[in-house]
């Protein structure tokens, strides 16, 4: 009964926790990325599973839950090698969206969103990279961050691009992501009100006319929006493109030589992004990295202190399921535009799952300074107690 949603990889995994603490009574779920000591971790692929030994030690980001009082109750199934945004899996299956059965879950951290969303754990811990945690936690309709790079710990979590993986987390309400964070973040700046709240126009030009109609109108009952920016001259769709080289080059370097070695059988999309990943040249990685440290300039001058950008997370609900290759490719791009303003700069993130449309769910997300991250989350939840 517990993976009635096919969400997890081994539902039986457990942790106890070790100590009272503040996440004490907590269940929660991660993605079948983390050491996990004596387990070996699939990173949603049979050939990984089968070439990588079990883990000598469990990742301590996992470590510090168990400590704090939470119990871990099963891996999650993830989208093979984390590289992609779908959570769609050739060879371990679909996990079923709560919200709307007919719609894929959102990937990588698939089966962590549909954990939570499904009321299987109070919370779920999953990676982000290119969007995750907050993809699946808006496609799922749940919040969900993504940290300030570095912020969290991320020993003992296999890599996708180590410039941009973060450990991210999940929960149905924002007190719940608040005392996650809480326990994983270990320094907290001084609390203080945020007082300028920017929408960046150039994303919400991205998204669907309906639910950009219907976000604003729900969000101007709960923030004071000060202006309004364009945070990419020549398009998000170049910061889209810095981001792709970038993070594909990084990926190559981290798994090419594996891929060569063992070959592994990859399923549609993802063998093709690979193959993507291994033709980027020297000259391409030079021009994106400039590129990149203009951005996170940029992005550093906005976000002052005590200021909130304002996007949505997504360009629109959930894709339906089976959609062909080729369609769910132009929505990955349209979303990837979305996603990369708070990878390429490193900011933190959190999506908020502020309406739904015909049924499905759609999130908002707030993006502020860098280490900012327990004041934007003790702010989210004071702002959206009740959702």
């Amino acid at each position: 009964m517990a993976n009635k949603y096919g969400a997890y990889m081994n539902p039986e995994l457990t942790i106890n926790a070790a100590n009272d603490g503040d996440l004490k009574g907590m269940t929660f779920a991660v993605k079948d990325v983390f050491h996990i000591e004596g387990h070996t971790s699939s990173a949603g692929n049979p050939d990984w599973l089968k070439t990588h030994e079990p883990a000598k030690a469990t990742a301590s980001s996992l470590q510090k839950l168990v400590n704090n009082g939470a119990a871990l109750k099963g891996t999650t199934i993830t989208d093979e090698i984390m590289y992609s945004l779908n959570g769609e899996n050739f060879h371990y299956g679909t996990p079923v969206n709560p919200a709307d059965e007919n719609r894929i879950p959102g990937g990588s951290s698939s089966g962590s969103a549909v954990c939570v969303a499904a009321g299987l754990a109070d919370f779920a811990i999953g990676t982000d990279t290119g969007g995750s945690v907050r993809i699946p936690s808006s496609y799922c309709g749940i919040f969900g961050i993504r940290p300030t790079h570095g912020l969290v710990a991320i020993d003992g979590v296999i890599p996708l691009a180590k410039s941009f993986d973060t450990v991210g987390w999940m929960a149905k309400s924002a007190d719940t992501l608040l005392k996650v964070g809480k326990v994983l973040i270990d320094k907290a700046p001084e609390s203080a009100a945020f007082t300028e709240f920017i929408f960046a126009e150039d994303a919400w030009g991205l998204a669907d006319e309906k639910a950009v109609s219907l976000l604003k109108d729900l969000l101007e009952k709960k923030v004071a929006v000060t202006s309004s920016t364009v945070l990419a001259e020549k398009g998000l769709e170049e910061w889209k493109e810095v981001f792709r080289i970038l993070q594909g080059n990084e990926i190559w370097q981290e798994h090419g030589e594996w891929i060569k070695k063992e070959n592994p059988a990859f399923g549609p999309g993802i063998k093709e992004r690979f193959e993507m990943a291994s033709r980027i040249t020297e000259e391409e990685v030079g021009a994106a990295a400039e590129k990149r440290e203009e951005i996170i300039r940029k992005m550093q001058e906005l976000l002052k202190e005590n200021t909130i950008l304002i996007i949505p997370t997504a360009p629109d609900v959930s894709p339906l399921l089976n959609l062909p290759t080729a369609d769910l490719e132009k929505k990955r791009s349209q979303t990837l535009q979305l996603c990369c303003i708070a990878g390429l700069s490193g900011l933190p993130q959190v999506n908020v799952p502020l309406a739904n449309i015909d049924g499905a769910p759609i999130g908002v997300s707030f993006i502020a300074g860098k280490n900012q991250d327990i004041r934007l989350l003790q702010w989210i939840a004071d702002i959206f107690p009740a959702i």
